[in-house]
């Protein structure tokens, strides 16, 4: 297979710290179930090879580790086995540093950074451009924050930040797990605008 067959690998991450609340102080968000569960059936849609769900705190570790062994070993797995299969793709780590070095421990490189936000930064860039970014191969982290956004050292750090999402309306304060369905559907989902 050519490189321009290949699948992007992509890695989704959820940042819960460094993150911002709406004073814009950074904090570290608490987990919430629907975000496990729903970036998790995305993520196996659009054939991401891990989800990360990142978080310093133990606790919430083990809250999540406890969903994810119901729904993996427990009645959960035998009740919906299509949600079983796309919780087998999340995997737990404590910092944005433990989530790049594993991708490159099984990749052999460092993955590039891509975050989103709905404020523009200096390198912000389209997705057209990002589409097109990602079919040139090597493995990429796609990274979205909770709370109010993830803290701008953070952002200033990654590789790409894409544009915001942008409706019609006025309103922009996306549900993460909206987020990340609307982004994933643009940079790998069928290219619809070419079909005649």
């Amino acid at each position: 297979m050519n490189r321009e067959n290949m699948p992007p690998e992509v890695y989704v991450g959820l940042l819960h710290y460094p993150v911002y609340n709406k004073k814009m102080e950074v904090i570290s968000t608490s987990v919430t179930n629907l975000d496990i569960h729903d970036i998790a059936r995305t993520s196996c849609t659009y054939d991401i090879k891990r989800y990360y769900v990142i978080h310093p705190l133990e606790t919430q570790r083990t809250l999540i580790g406890d969903i994810l062994d119901y729904w993996q070993k427990g009645y959960g797995a035998q009740y919906n086995n299509d949600r079983r299969m796309a919780l087998d793709r999340v995997t737990l780590s404590p910092t944005l540093a433990d989530t790049i070095g594993d991708i490159e421990k099984h990749t052999g490189v460092r993955p590039i950074i891509i975050t989103t936000d709905a404020r523009v930064y200096p390198n912000t860039v389209r997705y057209r451009e990002m589409r097109h970014r990602l079919k040139e191969g090597g493995p990429c982290l796609l990274l979205f924050g909770t709370g109010w956004g993830i803290a701008k050292e953070t952002m200033l750090e990654c590789d790409y930040i894409l544009e915001p999402v942008y409706g019609p309306g006025e309103y922009n304060h996306l549900s993460v797990r909206s987020a990340v369905a609307i982004v994933l559907d643009r940079l790998l989902g069928e290219s619809w605008w070419n079909e005649k």
